[in-house]
């Protein structure tokens, strides 16, 4: 019953983690590389761990993490099938790995804010209620 609970965040990081993955690989990249900020798209990797944390139950950074790190093998194949590699294949490693982790960070700053503003609300309550 627990596993159920468990697949929403896991399926939504995935499927984001690969949009976001292919969206930079395909189109976008060319407009952060022609900035002279190609490290920018590695920014949009914190969405896709936003989301499944908010979709996940209690927030959790675990779920997103483990949708993220499932993707990245599917990237890394997608980017060396479809699209002409520029990069060695290390490179891509690790720019996927990077992924994975600006993911997790996204998913932590998420978790960051929800119980800011859950303590903010118990001190309002336990100030309206102290007086």
């Amino acid at each position: 019953m627990n596993i159920k609970r468990n697949w929403p965040g896991i399926a939504c990081c995935f499927l984001l983690f690969t949009a976001v993955c292919i969206c930079l690989t395909f189109k976008v990249q060319g407009a952060f590389i022609a900035s002279g900020h190609p490290e920018l798209g590695l920014l949009c990797f914190i969405l896709p761990g936003i989301v499944a944390s908010f979709v996940s139950r209690g927030g959790e950074v675990v779920r997103p993490l483990v949708g993220a790190i499932l993707a990245a093998p599917i990237c890394l194949v997608v980017m060396r099938m479809v699209f002409i590699p520029s990069r060695t294949i290390m490179q891509e490693l690790a720019w996927l790995l990077s992924g994975v982790f600006w993911c997790a960070l996204g998913a932590l700053f998420f978790l960051f804010v929800r119980r800011a503003v859950e303590h903010r609300r118990e001190t309002k309550n336990a100030l309206r209620g102290g007086r």
